[in-house]
């Protein structure tokens, strides 16, 4: 079974930036890709952005598409999230999820979520 601890939430103004990291653990790391996804007060959880172990195929939510920055570190079995620009609707608990290897959406591992706030 896949681990997944994030860290990295915090508080920022509107139009400041965060990283977010996940930190993998397991034998089948490999096997998954890697995923944000958000959850909003009063909203469902979405998609936010993906990337493969292998090629390092990225996918990203129209939302964030130019301000958010998947990557991972190999050597680490770590993925980040840089996010740039922030809005205050960016405030949302981040969840990093081990996810299909070819459907980079579908999720198989949830980690326990950090805290983003954006303020105005």
């Amino acid at each position: 079974q896949v681990q997944l601890v994030e860290s990295g939430g915090g508080s920022v103004q509107a139009g400041g930036s965060l990283r977010l990291s996940c930190a993998a653990s397991g034998r089948s790391v490999s096997s998954y890709a890697m995923a944000w996804f958000r959850q909003a007060p009063g909203k469902e959880r979405e998609f936010v952005a993906a990337i493969s172990w292998g090629s390092g195929s990225t996918d990203y939510a129209d939302s964030v598409k130019g301000r958010f920055t998947i990557s991972r570190d190999n050597a680490k079995n770590t993925v980040y999230l840089q996010m740039s620009s922030l809005k205050p609707e960016d405030t949302a608990v981040y969840f990093c999820a081990a996810t299909g290897a070819v459907s980079l959406r579908t999720v198989y591992v949830w980690g326990q979520g950090t805290q983003v706030t954006v303020s105005s």
